[in-house]
């Protein structure tokens, strides 16, 4: 099983995408776990490596530049979420699902 982290200002709006993002992999046939944290957590799970990819929402793409430094030195991929793809609207879940499987790495 493959975990994806999203990153938010709260994790509560994420946490309604993460799940729906989840079924529609699922229902796709792929073994994806998403989850969402807020700002502050999110940075110290990236530094423990402990998903396999992590994405940064919208409206905190101010610290993009420094979760992905962060990603650099766990080694983890750390992407920025398009504004289209992070809507819990079936059209914003396909995006963001097709993101997760276009940006997660193979092992």
């Amino acid at each position: 099983m493959k975990n994806v982290l999203i990153i938010c200002a709260g994790g509560m709006s994420s946490s309604v995408l993460a799940k729906k993002t989840t079924e529609t992999l699922k229902e796709q046939g792929n073994d994806i776990q998403v989850e969402a944290t807020s700002t502050n957590e999110g940075r110290e799970m990236i530094e423990k490596a402990k998903y396999d990819l992590y994405l940064v929402s919208p409206q905190t793409k101010m610290y993009y530049d420094q979760l992905k430094k962060t990603g650099e030195r766990s080694g983890k991929p750390v992407v920025s979420i398009p504004p289209q793809a992070y809507v819990p609207v079936p059209m914003g879940i396909k995006k963001l699902s097709q993101l997760i499987l276009q940006e997660l790495p193979e092992s």
